[in-house]
């Protein structure tokens, strides 16, 4: 016979209350249950560790050294447990988003996991949508932030939330639209005005698809890689482009002469979702890097709104 975590924990439950009856109510079993637990463990020691008194329990001097010990093996074993819950943040983890939408929900993503596990090691790769998926699939990522991704069933697909368009632009721009509601729609823009991302971005996809174009019917093919090229040649005047509602604190700080202008209803939009692989172990590691990138963006759409109220 062994001595068992079970045994050790009725025993600190004892240690405590100093009374059979308290102490089973305390870990939830009957008395005679906990009687003959600590019994055994006291057959296994080879020696009495308390003093059973007809109104009251005292630990023997054996009792007491072994109490110190129990406690020791017991905040060892709950520490050993919660390091397995938690084995895939402890270990490096490593996530993929792309380009449209690391630079505006890291920051706060980070914050907020820095701030629930100050050892957490998080290693971000920026890339688009396809390199994304086949560094998942081949298990170079854990996870990947992308938009509006494709059912798979090798994958398991969290969404996180729903990233509204706005139309940027500078107020000539904007102004020489018109007021009308048809005039705030994908549909009706010119697509000589259009700048778009470079090939390859979902982005540049979507708003093709919104506004029922072909790159080549766009004006101009910059080879942008960023947003923030695309709002700083807005700003100045030089066509219009799609901005997500995340992108809206940092683009119009970084251009504030860039004016943005609320479609019509339906709104175009993307969906931004946490994908990792079906065969993955979820679990805490995933649902916790969820509910921060959920929070993170929370914090971005609410700015938006701020920043352009809805119509």
């Amino acid at each position: 016979m062994k001595i068992t975590l079970k045994q050790l924990h009725y025993f600190r439950a004892l240690a405590q209350t100093r009374n059979f009856g308290r102490a089973a109510d305390l870990v939830n079993v009957t008395q005679p249950a906990l009687s003959m637990q600590i019994r055994e463990l006291e057959d296994v020691l080879g020696m009495r560790l308390v003093e059973r008194l007809p109104r009251d329990v005292r630990l023997t001097r054996e009792g007491r050294a072994v109490l110190e010990r129990a406690e020791r093996v017991l905040a060892e074993a709950m520490e050993l447990e919660a390091s397995a819950q938690h084995a895939s943040l402890g270990a490096a983890l490593n996530v993929g988003m792309i380009p449209t939408v690391a630079p505006y929900l890291l920051a706060g993503t980070l914050a907020r996991l820095r701030a629930a596990d100050i050892t957490r090691d998080l290693r971000l790769r920026e890339a688009q949508t396809a390199d994304l998926l086949m560094a998942l699939r081949e298990g170079r990522l854990d996870a990947v932030v992308l938009a509006d991704p494709k059912p798979d069933p090798d994958l398991h697909i969290a969404p996180l939330f729903r990233d509204r368009f706005l139309l940027a632009g500078s107020p000539a721009r904007l102004d020489a639209l018109g007021a009308s509601s048809e005039a705030l729609r994908p549909v009706a823009l010119r697509p000589d005005h259009l700048l778009l991302l470079d090939e390859g971005h979902c982005l540049a996809d979507q708003t093709l698809a919104f506004c029922q174009l072909d790159r080549r019917q766009t004006r101009l093919d910059l080879g942008a890689s960023s947003l923030a090229t695309l709002c700083g040649l807005v700003a100045q005047g030089f066509g219009l482009t799609f901005l997500p509602e995340i992108a809206l604190a940092a683009e119009t700080a970084a251009a504030p002469h860039i004016h943005l202008r609320r479609f019509e209803a339906p709104e175009p939009a993307r969906h931004l979702a946490l994908v990792r692989r079906q065969t993955s172990a979820g679990g805490l590691w995933f649902d916790d890097l969820h509910s921060h990138l959920c929070a993170a963006g929370d914090v971005l759409l609410a700015h938006a709104r701020k920043c352009a109220p809805e119509r």
